[in-house]
C-alpha cells in the first residue's frame, strides 16, 4: 500500500490496515531505522490499564463511577 509523508513528517497508515489490526488514535509505535530507505514500525505495546478511567466514566448509569484524588502512600 502507498502512503505519503506530510510537511509536518506525519505518515498516515491506510484505513484497511488501521482496520485489520485495531490501530486506534493515540496509540504509540517505534520506527526503526533498518538501512536507508528502509524503515520498521512496530506498535508499543498499551498499558494494562490504559482508557480504564474513560471507559468507567462513559458507563450509562447516572454516577456510577466517580474519579477520587489520589492520596500518597509516602506516610505508609
Amino acid at each position: 500500500m502507498k502512503t505519503t509523508v506530510s510537511s509536518k513528517g506525519q505518515i498516515v497508515l491506510p484505513a484497511e490496515i488501521r482496520q485489520q489490526d485495531r490501530i486506534e488514535a493515540g496509540q504509540q509505535f517505534d520506527v526503526e531505522r533498518i538501512d536507508r530507505g528502509e524503515y520498521r514500525l512496530i506498535r508499543r505495546p498499551a498499558h494494562a490499564n490504559e482508557g480504564l478511567v474513560d471507559w468507567l466514566l462513559a458507563c450509562p448509569e447516572k454516577d456510577f463511577f466517580v474519579p477520587v484524588e489520589s492520596e500518597s502512600t509516602d506516610s505508609l
